[in-house]
């Protein structure tokens, strides 16, 4: 029995229960594609035959001249080789859709995958610029702090200096002061100082 591409549409299969099996939807649209191209392919095969068929009896119809300058094994030899049976053209036919559903598949994978890297190196490059933006950004802020905390810095350093200068100048005039009243106080007798 030859398959037709009716036979593929009618085609029901055994669901399988509790086992991963082939979604049911995309093997319907492969098979839908198949189907195309199967009639497509008979389609030609069809107009190929009428055509043949067109050239034979066009050549029947020629003189008989061209074919008695030929060796007649070499004539008869095409005509007598037997034509592929239907089921088997069918069967090259579906093997060829295969084979060019597989490579644009295969095709289309690797186009994808092409997308793919250059959208990822795309945003590699993307959150590196934005990265080294923020590392600028933090390093120009860090710097700014760092220049007001050593004017800070300095300010306080300043600061410290004039006040020890200035404590250093009290505590010396308080001494002065100090030991002006003790050499005051030493030439005053005891007595005077009521002790």
């Amino acid at each position: 029995m030859a398959l037709t591409p009716d036979d593929v549409v009618t085609k029901q299969f055994q669901h399988v229960r509790f086992k991963d099996g082939f979604d049911p939807d995309e093997v319907d649209d492969f098979l839908d594609e198949i189907v195309i191209e199967w009639r497509k392919a008979l389609e030609e095969n069809v107009e190929l035959k009428a055509k043949l068929a067109a050239f034979e009896s066009g050549e029947a119809a020629a003189p008989a001249a061209p074919v008695a300058e030929a060796p007649a094994p070499v004539v008869e030899a095409p005509a007598a080789e037997p034509a592929p049976s239907g089921s088997a053209t069918a069967t090259a036919g579906i093997i060829e859709l295969a084979q060019r559903l597989h490579d644009e598949h295969v095709a289309e994978g690797e186009a994808k995958r092409a997308q793919l890297i250059a959208d990822a190196e795309g945003e590699v490059t993307r959150i590196r610029t934005e990265a080294e933006a923020k590392q600028r950004e933090e390093s120009a802020r860090l710097e700014r702090e760092r220049n007001t905390l050593e004017a800070r810095i300095t300010e306080l350093r300043n600061f410290e200096r004039d006040y020890r200068s200035q404590l250093r100048g009290y505590i010396e005039g308080q001494l002065r002061d100090l030991d002006e009243k003790s050499a005051s106080t030493d030439s005053t007798p005891v007595s005077a100082i009521g002790l």
